[in-house]
């Protein structure tokens, strides 16, 4: 087979002094255990630091790396976690010499990546000007203030600008991990990687909803509940007022309600959810473009065309072209 051939997408983790632990490890765990068919491994990840050796961390323990920045010339995608001790970087949003210097290794054309506050090190380096990025949302205000070029937005767990990608804080760095596992090689990765690491294949919304909001009283009504019977109901049309329905609210009240959940109005909510049905059955069934729109709620081809196009920047039949290829499958539909 070809793909025995292939050498896996390389990605290479820069350790920083000062990393947070549970960061660093978020890379190996979601590329780790990405597997193709054959249970071969999609990616090689490797661990760089300044200089080979300990690493100090924010916890009681330092790590030992044994790649120097050198390394980096080899990246296919290279992924900064945060770190407290970025100097001059966090405070006059200026590279030290040596982190210039390792950062010069980077090739022209490679995917760029930070968790949490590693996006200062991509904006110190350049990597940012003129696009939209977000980081941890104690953080957006002085980031904005730091780097005035950037376009900073801190209501996202991640953001996808095509070879630069950014996350929130801490654990939006897995969401951000996921969505390239997914963009690389579609959903059936992605989900397959989430389900062996236990946590959710896609979190709805964006990180306002984490943002200084206390927990809901226990007697206060969510809309859990309809989320749930629209989940199973995405081949029907679902008005908004059967969503509010579900849940004994005005229609008022539970969009209101439902925005503060999660953090999306329920019309954008239902077409995520559509959007990621159809690209399920584009990859995993034989299913024509019409039937796939149908099974998907989006009522017409055209319609779910528009809607994947919009969303992921391509067409069904090149979507499934792509990851039907790449997975063996044999290619079908209009």
């Amino acid at each position: 087979m070809v793909r025995e051939l292939e050498k896996p997408h390389r990605v290479v983790v820069l350790a920083l002094t000062g990393l947070l632990p549970f960061e660093i490890g978020i890379p190996h765990r979601i590329f780790g255990r990405a597997k193709d068919a054959a249970g071969l491994p999609l990616y090689e990840i490797v661990t760089c630091s300044l200089r080979p050796g300990q690493v100090r961390t924010d916890a009681d323990f330092s790590i030992t790396v044994e790649h120097g920045p050198e390394v980096l010339a080899t990246a296919d995608t290279v992924v900064v976690p945060a770190s407290y001790e970025l100097g001059p970087v966090h405070t006059e949003g200026r590279l030290t010499d040596e982190l210039a210097r390792a950062l010069a290794y980077v090739r022209p054309g490679t995917r760029m990546v930070s968790i949490c506050t590693g996006g200062y090190v991509l904006a110190a380096a350049g990597f940012l000007d003129g696009r939209p990025a977000t980081t941890h949302w104690s953080s957006a205000e002085h980031f904005q203030r730091l780097f005035p070029s950037v376009r900073v937005d801190a209501d996202v767990l991640f953001i996808d600008d095509g070879d630069v990608l950014t996350s929130a804080g801490v654990a939006a760095g897995i969401d951000l991990c996921l969505h390239i596992v997914r963009r690389d090689h579609g959903t059936a990765v992605a989900n397959e990687v989430a389900r062996r690491t236990v946590v959710p294949p896609h979190r709805d919304g964006g990180q306002a909803q984490y943002i200084r909001r206390p927990v809901p009283e226990p007697q206060v009504a969510t809309t859990t509940s309809a989320r749930a019977w629209a989940l199973g109901r995405l081949h029907e049309p679902i008005q908004l007022r059967d969503m509010a329905g579900q849940e004994s609210m005005s229609v008022r009240t539970f969009t209101r309600r439902f925005r503060e959940e999660v953090g999306v109005s329920p019309g954008q909510w239902l077409v995520q959810q559509r959007v990621e049905r159809a690209r399920h059955l584009l990859e995993s069934s034989d299913l024509s473009v019409d039937h796939v729109a149908r099974n998907a709620g989006f009522g017409t081809a055209q319609s779910m065309r528009q809607h994947l196009q919009a969303a992921l920047g391509v067409p069904p039949t090149v979507y499934r072209r792509t990851f039907r290829a790449a997975s063996g499958g044999r290619e079908t539909g209009n």
